[in-house]
């Protein structure tokens, strides 16, 4: 199975409507956040919107073409940049990235962030990269206090949607030009 997750870090913000969410406080104890029930009904577009700090990644994933997909069965893993991650992004880029002339280089980009598979944090340690669906490798490294995905830290993992789960990142990777 191809997947990628990361060990738990910092909550950094809520989401409703997703099952628990693993995390680690600044004492470096482990804690689990429940929002919800384990089970839960809410898709990963669903809970991205439920959410509140991914208008920009559901912006993007609508203009991509990519919400039905990330509707669907899965299961997927995501690793989902917050608003705050897109607007680090160099001024205009989002803009750019969202006409629909650059639709082909915003699939590359968010494909570069989903994962195949539901694969929780516990499974992430010995990874050196995840398989992504847009075809190239994320590097993981392991740093203090955490792990990176494609040079982003993981700021919150384990977020269960009913098809796949979402790991919070404080970036926008971007994959290697070919």
């Amino acid at each position: 199975m191809r997947a990628l997750v990361l060990t738990s870090l910092l909550l950094t913000l809520a989401l409703g409507g997703c099952g628990s969410s693993s995390t680690e406080s600044s004492t470096g104890s482990s804690e689990t956040a429940s929002t919800g029930s384990e089970a839960t009904s809410s898709d990963i577009v669903d809970t991205a919107i439920a959410a509140g700090s991914f208008s920009t990644l559901v912006a993007a994933v609508q203009a991509a073409g990519l919400e039905e997909t990330l509707r669907g069965p899965g299961p997927f893993t995501v690793f989902a940049p917050t608003d705050a991650a897109f607007a680090a992004l160099p001024a205009g880029t989002v803009d750019t990235l969202l006409l629909p002339e650059n639709r082909d280089q915003l699939r590359s980009i968010l494909t570069y962030h989903v994962v195949s598979g539901r694969v929780m944090a516990s499974e992430a340690a010995a990874m050196s990269a995840a398989p992504t669906v847009q075809g190239s490798s994320a590097p993981i490294v392991a740093v203090e206090g955490g792990l990176t995905i494609g040079g982003a830290r993981i700021v919150t993992t384990d977020i269960a949607c009913s098809n796949g789960v979402i790991h919070v990142i404080d970036a926008v990777m971007m994959p290697a030009a070919n």
